[in-house]
C-alpha cells in the first residue's frame, strides 16, 4: 500500500481508501498477468495482496455503513 507509508489504512479517508484500492487492484492485475509469464521473485506477494485488498474493502464498507462517504 504506497500511502500506508505516509497514513495509516484507518485513519485514511472514504476517498483516499477508494484509490487506494483501485491502485491496489491494478498492481494485483499487473501480478497475475506477471505469474503467468513466470517473472515472480515472491509468489507470496500475490497472497498479501489479496489480503491488503481484503482489508481496504472492509475499511470502506465500515465507512459507509458509517455515513462518511461523503
Amino acid at each position: 500500500m504506497a500511502n500506508a507509508k505516509k497514513k495509516n489504512v484507518k485513519e485514511m479517508s472514504y476517498a483516499e481508501l477508494k484509490a487506494e484500492l483501485s491502485e491496489m487492484k491494478q498492481k494485483y492485475m499487473d501480478l497475475r498477468f506477471q505469474m503467468v509469464i513466470g517473472h515472480v521473485d515472491n509468489p507470496i506477494q500475490k497472497r498479501t495482496m489479496r489480503r491488503q485488498i481484503a482489508t481496504l474493502n472492509t475499511l470502506i464498507r465500515q465507512k459507509e455503513i458509517a455515513g462518511l462517504n461523503k
